[in-house]
C-alpha cells in the first residue's frame, strides 16, 4: 500500500492594510450680497420684467411694462438670486442700438450680473 503524500499548508504572509483618513475642511464662508442701495431722495419706479437672458454676450431681453428706458438711466435689478444697480449703458432693438425705449417695447439690455427671468427692473426716480 502505498502513503498518499499529504501537502502541508503554507502560510502566505499578511498584507498591512492601510486606513483612509479623512480630512474635514472647514465650511466655505457664503457671502451676503448687500442689497442694491439707492440715493437718497430718491424712489424706485417699476420698468419692466426680464424675458430671457444670454450668458455668453451678457445681456438681457426686457419686457418693458410700466415705463420706458433711456441709455444713461440708472436701474435696480431684483429677482430671487439678483439684487443690484447699474447705469444702462447700451440699448438694443432689433440687434440695432437705440437711446430711448417706450412703455410696450422688448428691447436687449447689457446686464453686468447675472439675471434670470421674471426679475423685475426698475427706474431710479430723482
Amino acid at each position: 500500500m502505498k502513503k498518499k503524500k499529504v501537502k502541508k499548508a503554507v502560510k502566505k504572509p499578511v498584507k498591512k492594510v492601510k486606513k483612509k483618513v479623512t480630512v474635514k475642511k472647514p465650511a466655505a464662508k457664503v457671502k451676503k450680497k448687500k442689497a442694491a442701495s439707492i440715493p437718497a431722495g430718491a424712489s424706485l419706479e417699476e420698468a419692466g420684467v426680464i424675458t430671457h437672458y444670454f450668458p455668453k454676450v451678457g445681456a438681457a431681453v426686457v419686457k418693458l411694462t410700466k415705463t420706458g428706458l433711456s441709455v444713461g438711466d440708472s436701474i435696480v435689478i431684483k429677482g430671487h438670486t439678483s439684487d443690484f444697480k447699474e447705469k444702462v449703458g447700451s440699448i438694443q432693438l432689433d440687434h440695432a442700438p437705440i437711446q430711448n425705449a417706450e412703455k410696450n417695447m422688448e428691447i436687449g439690455l447689457e446686464v453686468k450680473s447675472k439675471v434670470r427671468e421674471h426679475d423685475v427692473v426698475y427706474k431710479i426716480v430723482r
